[in-house]
């Protein structure tokens, strides 16, 4: 099992910048909002794990998409 916090690297759709958020690895596949650290724009991530708790991929996408 892999740690129950992990760093994801995201790139805002708005602005293209990219920062690092914490996701909880201990939740399996989850939808949640993070605003932008550059334009402070909301962001929907889309995060999927595998049955191990391994983190298979993430998807950023403008809010209103």
């Amino acid at each position: 099992m892999t740690d129950v916090l992990q760093e994801l690297g995201v790139q805002c759709p708005y602005c293209g910048e990219t920062f690092t958020t914490e996701i909880d690895c201990t939740i399996s596949d989850q939808d949640f909002i993070e605003d932008c650290q550059a334009c402070c724009q909301p962001i929907l991530l889309s995060i999927h794990f595998d049955a191990n708790g391994e983190l298979l991929g993430a998807e950023s996408h403008r809010e209103n998409e």
